[in-house]
């Protein structure tokens, strides 16, 4: 299999970077960002996972936003992405688990990373923020 290009990395990031910046300000429905999930290759995934934990990470989120992103997520608390994320400090081994457990993970990190970026949005970058993750045309 060819080695993917440097280029064909930074428009995969450029990619998720939209969808689940989307997803987190109700541009796109949780379900719609999980399909476009489901629709990429195993490897593909398990990038898109380290990329959306290291949006967590940046977030910086807390329990509480784990517990509250599990709830809105539609995966039961005792799934492993869902323990994972409300251990403190939280569990990034995202990519790690096994692939049948991918969607349950993506489903659960962008929910809590919803939680956590809408509390930043709302606090740190009130009223005048330069992120351009956080102003995002409507779809």
């Amino acid at each position: 299999m060819p080695e993917a290009s440097s280029e064909d990395g930074r428009a995969l990031r450029r990619e998720v970077e939209r969808v689940v910046n989307e997803v987190a300000q109700k541009l796109r429905t949780l379900d719609e960002g999980t399909a476009w999930f489901s629709l990429l290759s195993p490897v593909t995934r398990q990038a898109v996972l380290q990329e959306v934990a290291g949006y967590a990470m940046q977030a910086h989120i807390t329990a509480a936003d784990g517990r509250d992103g599990v709830a809105r997520s539609g995966v039961k608390p005792t799934a492993n992405p869902s323990v994972m994320i409300c251990m403190d400090p939280p569990r990034y081994g995202f990519a790690a688990l096994p692939a049948d457990e991918h969607v349950k993970a993506f489903r659960v990190l962008v929910s809590v990373f919803s939680v956590a970026d809408t509390r930043r949005r709302q606090t740190y970058c009130k009223g005048a923020c330069g992120h351009t993750w956080h102003n995002l045309p409507p779809r």
